[in-house]
């Protein structure tokens, strides 16, 4: 269709499924057919085409989706279609590209990145998208990510190798959780930075470290710690679970 009607546009067009949503990480099973669900692309242009076709273009998107079996999200909401390269990066870096100051790249969250680098580009016409995706990708300045490490396994250490077992002491069960559940994000934050990765929100956590070349193996032990019940003297076990990590 874009080689078609758009045929003047092609060198400035890229088509790809990039950014929220499970099917852009490769994780859609029997549960995803609910939303967002089927085949489907977001096609992106630089600023100045989408001034000049961006109306007629989502039109065309709009026929191709009329004819396909793809859900839309039950709120309505749709990260699909068509938007320019600047609007799309803008959700995830706050800029119209990469990342461009040293506190763009240290608080930026890491899902944020995660997003805008998952899923896969089918087509780019001058690159631009890809340019600024690759530079996400393995753009972070050495000395972000080491502060970062550091800043994670700081707060893994005071809220497992502290909080949790004084939690307990305290008889405060609820508050013993919610330390267990800190350690175990801030932790994997450090496993995946090790890994020179970006880890997705809680939900695809664990599915995300179990394919990691490195540490990959820390995924059982920090499930369960957040999935099994205390046991011993001061979080007994667990608190050596933590320990070990």
């Amino acid at each position: 269709m874009l080689e078609r009607d758009f045929s003047d546009y092609m060198p400035y067009i890229a088509v790809g499924l990039v950014g929220h949503g499970s099917e852009c990480f490769g994780y859609d099973d029997e549960i995803s057919v609910d939303h967002d669900y089927g085949e489907d692309c977001i096609i992106w242009v630089t600023d100045e085409v989408f001034d000049k076709i961006g109306f007629s273009l989502q039109r065309a998107y709009s026929r191709l989706k009329n004819g396909s079996s793809a859900k839309k999200s039950a709120e309505g909401a749709s990260y699909r279609g068509v938007m320019s390269v600047g609007d799309f990066y803008m959700e995830y870096t706050g800029r119209r590209g990469a990342p461009e100051t040293i506190n763009d790249w240290m608080y930026t969250p890491s899902s944020y990145f995660a997003e805008a680098v998952n899923g896969e580009v089918f087509y780019d016409g001058n690159g631009l998208f890809t340019s600024i995706r690759n530079t996400i990708l393995t753009g972070m300045p050495e000395e972000v990510r080491l502060k970062r490490i550091s800043r994670h396994a700081i707060f893994a250490g005071q809220s497992g190798q502290y909080n949790f077992s004084r939690c307990l002491a305290h008889g405060e069960k609820g508050a013993a959780g919610i330390a267990l559940s800190e350690f175990a994000q801030n932790a994997a934050e450090v496993i995946f930075l090790l890994n020179r990765r970006y880890m997705p929100y809680y939900k695809w956590m664990f599915r995300a470290m179990r394919e990691l070349p490195l540490l990959s193996d820390m995924a059982e032990p920090l499930e369960f710690l957040l999935s099994e019940p205390n046991v011993g003297e001061g979080g007994g076990v667990k608190a050596e679970i933590i320990e070990d990590i």
